[in-house]
């Protein structure tokens, strides 16, 4: 059984993540209305379904342990980007922010020594490690490529060799 807090830092949890779809999505809608860059616009969507997924793993958990989730009303996220570059730079801070709130709710589960949730967090803290570092090889990538167009062309081919989740698979 979840003890009150621990349900409320869970559905938290819920909210950041079903946010973190819906921030992803925007992304890759403002991404199909650029052209050339469809496996970005690919990508976004990919990262998109992999957040809702995360958000349903924790609505069960909480659901299993006899508390109750609740699914959030979300804040419109933003629109459009000045640049693919900036789009990535703002996944990552995006990611940062999450990873800041699993270690916030990891330490909750072990004040309240939750061991079953603590152990069930695992998960989400190696998703997030892998997470940034695949945000910020990405974001390096980019850096690399500065403006240049074949870089970007490049860049959007090669995209399709990563995997959502846990990084490249090339």
């Amino acid at each position: 059984m979840l003890s009150k807090t621990i349900e409320a830092a869970l559905n938290e949890q819920v909210k950041i993540e079903a946010q973190s779809s819906q921030v992803y999505l925007a992304m890759a809608s403002w991404a199909e209305g650029q052209p050339g860059i469809d496996n970005i616009t690919q990508f976004f969507y990919r990262h998109s379904d992999e957040e809702r997924m995360h958000m349903l793993k924790l609505v069960h958990f909480i659901n299993e342990r006899g508390g109750t989730a609740v699914i959030p009303s979300l804040e419109k996220p933003k629109e459009a980007f000045d640049s693919i570059k900036q789009a990535f730079k703002e996944l990552l801070e995006h990611e940062i922010m999450v990873s800041e709130s699993i270690n916030k709710l990891v330490d909750i589960t072990l004040g309240e020594k939750d061991y079953a949730t603590y152990n069930f967090l695992q998960w989400y803290v190696a998703e997030q490690i892998e997470e940034e570092a695949l945000a910020r090889t990405l974001n390096d990538k980019l850096e690399l490529i500065g403006e240049e167009k074949s870089g970007l062309y490049l860049f959007d081919r090669d995209i399709l060799n990563v995997n959502v989740e846990g990084g490249d698979e090339a």
